[in-house]
């Protein structure tokens, strides 16, 4: 790693393993990043019991700046860091469509003794709830999508404008310093270029560029 380039964690989402997050790593590194994947058991833990094994993977890297992009209940991890890890070192984060509010979708899923298995242990203090609230130490931006195409229009759970998963409102943090849209489906987010672009842009600078179509 050049001296130069900064490195940016990706942090996937449930039920993947973080080979989905590759395309979007490739494209923060040509805009100047260092890609890192950290991969975590994301049904078998809990939100918070991986954000630990987070900090002891950030501790690992010996870095003095790093920057964290979380995919879905990947976020939620991170919102268990830095509750629990103030001294991660600077960096900047964002967050792609997760329900830092709880989730809809989840709660319908739970409910059902047949299926609730498949969201094991991302139920505690994760999907159904109970997340910290951002302490605001460093700069987090928010993307979430807005294309209605998903599983969770088969089961319910989804309120207003979605990503097909995850509700608009599910994905607000109380003290982000910036969040944006994109025409997207929740899987989609890790794979747009769109998406990329802003990453970049808010790791830059902590604030989202909009640009004219």
């Amino acid at each position: 790693m050049s001296d130069d380039r900064e490195t940016v964690v990706l942090v996937h989402g449930i039920w993947v393993n973080g080979l989905e997050l590759l395309w979007l790593g490739r494209r923060l590194a040509a805009c100047g990043f260092e890609p890192r994947y950290f991969h975590y058991h994301s049904v078998l833990g809990t939100p918070q019991s991986n954000a630990e094994r987070l900090a002891a993977y950030l501790r690992r890297l010996g870095l003095t700046r790093v920057h964290l992009v979380a995919h879905s209940l990947g976020g939620i991890v991170v919102m268990h860091l830095f509750d629990r890890h103030p001294e991660v070192p600077p960096g900047r984060v964002v967050l792609l469509g997760s329900p830092v509010r709880g989730s809809g979708v989840a709660r319908v899923v739970a409910a059902n003794r047949l299926l609730r298995p498949l969201l094991g242990r991302s139920l505690v203090q994760g999907l159904l709830g109970g997340i910290p609230p951002w302490r605001g130490e460093r700069k987090l931006g928010v993307i979430a999508g807005t294309r209605e195409i998903g599983l969770g229009r088969l089961f319910g759970g989804l309120v207003g404008v979605n990503d097909g998963l995850v509700s608009l409102e599910e994905t607000h943090v109380d003290g982000a310093s910036d969040f944006t849209t994109v025409p997207t489906n929740h899987f989609g987010l890790v794979l747009s270029a769109e998406v990329a672009e802003k990453s970049c842009d808010f790791l830059r600078s902590g604030r989202f560029v909009e640009r004219k179509a």
